[in-house]
């Protein structure tokens, strides 16, 4: 670590690392109840008792702290070696597997995901672990069984607001595990869709208001960019948000054979054993140049491949990355076929009718055409102004008024060619490019 420019300073870290030296991560022994720091300059791990940082003397949090006394926070005691990167993974897949009932194909993907949570900062995009389920179909179980093995893990299901949570994930900058159906009220729900929102991109901090002492009002920025491991009853509305999860949907049949009701008390032990092993992971690969195009095909939604690529670009057996593309592929099927039965669908249809005849694209033929194919489905009139509306706000089309008549102009042939691209990607065809004639416009 660089020398201190205030040597005289103590401050409070959690875990730290230099563009290109050390790495230091908190631990705590749960034989003597004492925390510290190991420091990795490249060979090897040192403990020590503060670290001397650019800004002055860091010590770790207090084994004292609320947060760490009542295992809200879980630390690994040591760096310990590991045999090989392969057996690494074969032990955290049978500890997942003994203890949560997932599906073979998310066993898989949650154990590629508990293993890039511990080098997730070396990325700019995180994807997040869903489950979803309903009440007692083993949401929790695979919570704490998955997240127990994170880096840093921080199980917020208990919070009773979600305020504090903010604090959390800035001050300790770890993996979220956190129940969505213990935030029973609107605000503290929109609450944590800011954090999730803002969470998987780093460099998008959430704002929220403080006030000093001295009543001054100073807005605060909370650093929520991280892993998370989330359980849901239902879908989320938002989408995009919708999107970013990788999830495991629970059938709520009883668990499988040899999966214990109650956890024994060597599961804490076992896991902590992991967690020292993956530790020394960190250590060893954090800055490994990783492949991030492992992702990309045509095959896959854009989204898609975002949310994928850092968690294949960890994975190093080709069949297990055939596996988790497969699943990358079915999820931007599944967002394809969403897509089509949209209203932003059936006006795009509309538009490529009309561009295939070479018809004018008049405000006043996108309706009719519109109402012709799919006015049935709608429980109100499909009028030309109505129409107007919903290029403008669902496809950000901009009808102009050109001698009485609304009409798409040529300068939105690049984002209407987008548009064929994204909803009607099998079709490249040639396309009409007769504009409405000025001399034969309708009046909307």
């Amino acid at each position: 670590m660089d020398e201190p420019t205030q040597p005289n300073k103590t401050l409070l870290m959690v875990s730290g690392h230099d563009e290109d030296s050390d790495l230091v991560e908190t631990i705590l022994d749960p034989k003597t109840n004492q925390t510290a720091f190991a420091i990795w300059c490249g060979e090897n791990a040192e403990i020590v008792e503060f670290a001397a940082t650019r800004c002055g003397r860091a010590v770790p949090y207090s084994p004292s702290n609320n947060l760490l006394s009542h295992r809200v926070v879980l630390f690994p005691s040591a760096a310990v070696e590991y045999s090989s990167e392969r057996d690494l993974i074969a032990a955290i897949h049978s500890f997942i597997h003994r203890y949560a009932d997932l599906s073979e194909t998310f066993e898989e993907v949650a154990t590629y995901y508990v293993l890039f949570s511990w080098v997730y900062d070396g990325f700019a995009e995180v994807p997040y672990l869903r489950l979803k389920g309903d009440f007692g179909s083993g949401k929790s179980r695979c919570l704490q069984t998955i997240g127990s093995l994170c880096y840093k893990p921080m199980f917020a299901s208990g919070a009773s607001t979600v305020s504090p949570i903010f604090r959390i994930i800035d001050s300790f900058r770890g993996t979220l595990v956190i129940d969505e159906g213990d935030f029973r009220f609107s605000d503290e729900r929109a609450e944590l869709i800011k954090i999730l929102n803002n969470g998987n991109t780093a460099g998008f901090p959430v704002l929220r208001s403080d006030v000093t002492p001295s009543k001054e009002f100073n807005p605060r920025a909370f650093n929520v960019f991280g892993p998370k491991i989330i359980a849901t009853r239902r879908l989320f509305d938002d989408r995009a948000l919708e999107s970013r999860c990788i999830t495991e949907t629970m059938t709520g049949l009883p668990p499988r054979a040899g999966i214990p009701f109650s956890l024994p008390v060597a599961f804490h032990s076992e896991a902590l054993t992991l967690r020292n092993q993956l530790l020394m992971y960190r250590f060893r690969t954090f800055r490994t140049p990783r492949s991030m195009d492992r992702a990309t095909s045509p095959e896959i939604e854009p989204r898609i491949s975002q949310v994928y690529a850092p968690l294949l670009a960890v994975i190093k057996d080709e069949s297990a990355q055939a596996r988790v593309v497969d699943l990358a592929k079915a999820a931007s099927r599944a967002i394809r076929a969403e897509r089509g039965t949209s209203i932003e669908a059936e006006l795009v249809e509309a538009l490529y009718e009309l561009r295939q005849e070479g018809a004018a694209l008049s405000v006043k033929a996108i309706a009719e055409r519109f109402a012709g194919r799919f006015g049935d489905d709608y429980r109100r009139p499909i009028t030309a102004r109505w129409v107007g509306s919903q290029l403008r706000n669902r496809l950000s089309l901009l009808p102009v008024k050109t001698h009485g008549a609304y009409v798409i102009p040529p300068t939105e042939e690049r984002r209407l060619q987008g548009l064929f691209d994204r909803y009607r990607p099998g079709d490249r065809g040639t396309l009409g490019t007769t504009w409405l004639d000025d001399e034969k416009g309708s009046v909307e």
